[in-house]
């Protein structure tokens, strides 16, 4: 595991390195052309390259210190601090589109002459080329590495390309019709940075309050516990981020009530190998829901229960069912839809129907959560 974050962490900075030189080029270009010609639509153009080096500045940053090792503050790493560092940047990103913003807006108050020449069209053509090659990149190895800070930076590139795109058209129509749209255009790129600011903000921010993991890399995990031959059922499976690709997990497997606790420990042992083998998520814990193989009796409530709850609107699943004959008690965890209107209506009403079709038992329902 230390081996791969070390290789994953190499990548994220050589990539980012790159990106380094490459807009610290691209903004001493465009800012000396913009001064000379008298350009704000292109000098702000530069001073974006240039927050966009500074956001690859922080992106190594990040990675370096998300790459330290856990010790007794932090026995779980410090993973977490990638998505502090694409918050930076996400800071920076929509400081360099209000400065532009306001920028553009003086000049629409009060335009200044502009001096284009061929040279001008040079620098942007080349800038663009640039910007579309290394935005592709960026997003093609923070999708290999699963790199938020890349997958942004990418992000960002192929949208200052687009933007380079307008610089250049409305440089072409000054020079063939004398129309000047500099200034607009430069509100026009103010918003594309705001808007990409924003994106990248809000997208961090789920990502600190605990999103909804992948529904596909919960399921291939599901089939990796399921396909255990003493398995019968994966539920409630839980998954913690402690920065990208680090997760430790849980989850309920359903085994057979004759399994002793010999058996259980072996499967549990080899539950953790294969899903960490596979998946690289640790399982810090395996909760056991004993399913009745040897009465009768019991399998034919269950079955009635079952049959009882999957008959409302919104029912997911029903699972982890136990019955205690000698105390009277049923229970059971039931999951219902979100898009319920009123989920706990919903529950109630199960309940009731539960409670009515065996009034001699008490029922323990529990409101599962839908991961």
């Amino acid at each position: 595991m230390q081996n791969q974050e070390l290789s994953r962490d190499a990548v994220i900075i050589r990539t980012s390195v790159l990106g380094i030189v490459a807009n610290v080029l691209l903004s001493a270009f465009k800012a000396g052309v913009g001064l000379l010609a008298h350009s704000i639509a292109m000098t702000l153009d530069a001073v974006n390259n240039l927050s966009d080096a500074i956001s690859s500045i922080v992106t190594i940053a990040g990675t370096k210190l998300a790459g330290r090792k856990p010790d007794k503050k932090h026995p779980l790493g410090h993973g977490r601090i990638e998505y502090l560092g694409t918050m930076i940047v996400a800071a920076i990103v929509l400081y360099a589109g209000i400065t532009a913003l306001v920028e553009s807006i003086k000049k629409i108050v009060h335009p200044q002459q502009v001096n284009h020449t061929w040279v001008t069209l040079a620098v942007l053509a080349a800038a663009i080329t640039v910007k579309i090659i290394l935005g592709t990149y960026y997003k093609r190895v923070g999708k290999a590495v699963k790199s938020g800070s890349l997958l942004a930076s990418g992000t960002d590139a192929l949208y200052d390309a687009i933007l380079s795109v307008s610089v250049l058209v409305s440089t072409l129509i000054y020079m063939g019709t004398g129309v000047m749209l500099e200034a607009y255009v430069g509100v026009l790129i103010s918003a594309f940075i705001l808007k990409a600011g924003v994106e990248m903000m809000l997208d961090t921010v789920n990502e600190l309050l605990g999103k909804r993991v992948d529904p596909e890399f919960l399921s291939q995990i599901r089939r990796t516990i399921c396909a255990d031959e003493e398995v019968r059922g994966a539920y409630d499976l839980i998954l913690h981020s402690y920065g990208p690709e680090r997760y430790i997990g849980s989850v309920h497997v359903e085994v057979e009530d004759t399994m002793t606790a010999d058996r259980i420990d072996l499967m549990e042992r080899r539950l953790m190998d294969s899903v960490y083998a596979k998946h690289g998520v640790l399982l810090a814990g395996i909760g056991i829901y004993a399913h009745n193989t040897t009465d009768d009796k019991v399998g034919k409530l269950r079955s009635a229960v079952t049959r009882i709850v999957s008959s409302h609107e919104g029912v997911l699943q029903i699972h982890g069912f136990y019955t205690d004959p000698e105390k009277r008690i049923i229970g059971f965890d039931v999951i219902l839809d979100y898009a319920l209107e009123d989920r706990h209506a919903v529950f109630d009403q199960i309940q009731k129907d539960v409670q009515a079709a065996y009034p001699d038992y008490t029922i323990r329902m529990t409101m599962d959560i839908d991961f």
